[in-house]
């Protein structure tokens, strides 16, 4: 069985000076240009974005996200993320129509782009997507959760995905793409339901897990609060010790999400907590921070071992507005959160 990916990483997050382009180039999603300063490319490189919706039944992205969709190929990634909020519901009143609206425009600006460049893409689904909520004995959102499942379904097999189990796609999946085995779970709410649970131990546990090289979980809410105004009850996931005993036990390397619309690559116990920025509206600061929050995306470079050495992962941030790395340096050592739960910035 391959080596498993060991605990001995690294992130690197030097400045660099921004690319020097016009403000009409920058507003142009077909825009693309090389980002200054990439970081020494992986073994495998993913790219991951989150949270790039708008107002409530927007179709429209602002050009952050065109920014980030015209750059992604140039990069070559094995394997594009995204951390959920894709479009802009969990809003009662938004017909069938408004809804369907706006899976189309992700369509057309965001997805269809991606596939065209031959790239693979998985995604979780954000409370803004398909919001797991619950009252009344069901959905809260159930016209969102339709619209989701009607949306994503067709496209399942359009997607460039190996699928481990699809049995529970769009809302929950794995997959195996080569060396990595990637577990999509319901995180849409605070309570991952108790049937996805044992599901994700028995998936994390099989043969197909345990034979790659890395283990990765993507989901929206995160395990602790990192940002400004979401560190209360309702912004992360209920019984978050438990759901990360879970995680390291079977050797997971990290936990990806989004939500907090603020990027930190965070280390609690054996688990990379990775929170991934708002590349769409309303980017937060992050908990003790005084720095303004910035629209981003970000690379994850994953380095096989050679020999015994252990594997690496290198984790890249960008601002997409002024196409500069975030320096570690303006990032918080740690953040403590409302629980006392303190996460150290790797």
């Amino acid at each position: 069985m391959p080596a498993p990916l060991s605990r001995r990483h690294f992130l690197t997050l030097a400045g660099g000076a921004g690319l020097a382009l016009g403000a009409a180039a920058l507003g142009r999603a077909d825009a693309a240009a090389p980002l200054p300063n990439l970081p020494p490319r992986g073994d495998r490189r993913l790219v991951a974005i989150s949270d790039l919706n708008g107002s409530y039944g927007s179709t429209g992205y602002i050009p952050q996200v065109g920014r980030a969709v015209a750059l992604i190929p140039a990069l070559a990634p094995d394997l594009v993320l995204c951390g959920g909020d894709m479009v802009a519901g969990q809003k009662l009143g938004l017909s069938a129509g408004q809804l369907a609206a706006m899976w189309a425009a992700f369509g057309q600006q965001v997805l269809d782009p991606l596939r065209r460049a031959q790239l693979p893409f998985a995604f979780a689904l954000g409370n803004h997507d398909a919001s797991g909520s619950r009252s009344g004995g069901g959905y809260t959102f159930a016209l969102d959760r339709q619209q989701a499942e009607r949306f994503w379904t067709p496209r399942r097999g359009q997607l460039g995905l190996q699928f481990v189990d699809a049995s529970r796609f769009p809302f929950a999946y794995s997959v195996r793409q080569n060396d990595l085995f990637l577990l999509v779970w319901d995180a849409s709410a605070a309570a991952v339901p108790a049937e996805q649970i044992a599901w994700a131990e028995r998936s994390l546990a099989s043969p197909a897990a345990q034979g790659a090289r890395v283990r990765l979980v993507l989901g929206h809410l995160p395990l602790q609060a990192i940002s400004q105004g979401r560190d209360r009850p309702g912004e992360v996931l209920q019984g978050a010790d438990q759901l990360q005993r879970l995680l390291e036990r079977q050797g997971v390397q990290a936990y990806i999400s989004g939500h907090h619309h603020a990027f930190f690559p965070g280390r609690s116990g054996g688990l990379d907590l990775l929170a991934l920025g708002a590349l769409g509206s309303g980017p937060r600061r992050l908990l003790g921070a005084s720095q303004l929050p910035r629209h981003t995306f970000t690379l994850i470079d994953l380095f096989w071992p050679r020999g015994a050495q252990p594997a690496r992962a290198l984790y890249t941030s960008y601002d997409m507005t002024s196409l500069q790395r975030i320096n570690a340096s303006e990032l918080p050592a740690r953040i403590v959160g409302p629980d006392g739960r303190a996460l150290q910035r790797i």
